[in-house]
């Protein structure tokens, strides 16, 4: 009996050993495991650095003012190609990457699998309310809020006809009517003249309306990229904390279609008033609401007093998934097809 009662206590302490005493609950090891994987700020650097280089890329757009030959690169084929890419290349990022995190935050906080995704998807549909809303506000703003390229070459054509008249004008050598005017064989009588004379003056008046019109293009495209660029910011720079690959690849989406922006507003402001370096410098401040975001996003984060707090970042995910989505949706896809209404590169575009 004495054997039997020491193998009876040296099995209950072996079995005190072997047996997890205080092992935690699945919920408690999915936030331990969220945790491990949770995005941090160690990468804020590099967000901000990524957000900048996307926001800053409608320079690119806006160096057309300085070498005219950057237009005719951009022909709508390019342009049509390049925002399908960019719009395909935002749909993985934003269902793959991006949604996923969202769930992955939401468990990591405790939540059950079914809850964690119901959250996560209402996120992403808040989202895309939010986007609907700020599109709406952009078209309250420019209802014609969109790269038309045929009504911009169009007055541009317009512009250096008469650029090229006056330059004519200045050398010395007349224009059509008036060298008609110096002929004897067509000499007019003075009320002609004066009538020639008024209807000079009207073509000077429409000229000036569509200089006007050009100027109010470029400022009202600058302002609406401005408000649309900013939910772009806040995008890439938590996609970064969270994965910088994924933010690398957003970034390089955004920022190709951030070009023919760009070219939007500088070429209007340039013929408008002559001035490259005027119609340069409102493409790149459009630009400037990107960091804008990342800013918000970063000042929302540390406002939690806590880096790795699961809540923050799958209401962040959840929110900026959908607002991509939208983005695509509502602007990039109809955009392209604009430019290739037969869709020749669009459609292949968005799924490589």
């Amino acid at each position: 009996s004495r054997f039997l009662s020491s193998h009876r206590q040296s099995a209950r302490s072996v079995a005190r050993v072997v047996r997890p005493q205080h092992l935690p609950s699945q919920p408690a090891r999915d936030r331990m495991a969220g945790e491990e994987a949770a995005p941090s700020l160690d990468n804020t650097g590099l967000a901000f650095g990524l957000v900048v280089a996307a926001g800053l890329s409608t320079g690119v757009g806006a160096a057309a003012v300085f070498q005219k030959r950057i237009v005719d690169i951009a022909s709508k084929q390019v342009l049509a190609a390049g925002l399908g890419f960019s719009g395909g290349v935002m749909l993985y990022v934003s269902f793959v990457e991006i949604f996923v995190k969202s769930q992955d935050s939401f468990a990591g906080h405790g939540k059950e699998e079914n809850d964690a995704y119901f959250c996560a998807t209402l996120c992403l549909f808040a989202g895309m309310l939010l986007l609907r809303v700020i599109s709406w506000f952009v078209h309250m703003l420019d209802k014609n809020h969109s790269c038309d390229l045929d009504a911009l070459d169009e007055a541009i054509r317009d512009t250096e006809k008469k650029e090229a008249a006056d330059a004519l004008e200045a050398a010395g050598g007349a224009p059509p009517q008036l060298a008609e005017e110096g002929n004897p064989a067509t000499q007019q009588e003075p009320k002609e003249k004066a009538t020639d004379d008024s209807k000079k003056e009207r073509a000077e008046q429409v000229e000036k309306q569509k200089q006007a019109k050009l100027q109010r293009m470029g400022l009202n495209t600058a302002a609406a990229i401005a408000i649309h660029n900013f939910p772009e910011g806040l995008a890439t720079f938590v996609a970064t904390l969270a994965e910088p690959s994924v933010g690398a690849t957003l970034a390089i989406a955004i920022g190709i279609h951030n070009i023919p922006e760009g070219l939007c507003v500088a070429l209007p402001i340039y013929y408008a008033t002559k001035q490259r370096w005027k119609g340069f410098l409102w493409a790149l401040l459009s630009g400037i609401s990107e960091p804008v975001g990342a800013f918000l996003g970063w000042c929302i984060i540390k406002a939690t007093g806590d880096d790795m707090s699961q809540v923050v970042y799958g209401v962040l995910f959840g929110l900026v998934a959908g607002m991509m989505i939208m983005i695509v949706i509502l602007e990039l896809l109809p955009t392209a097809y604009r430019y290739d209404p037969k869709d020749k590169y669009v459609t292949s575009s968005v799924v490589l």
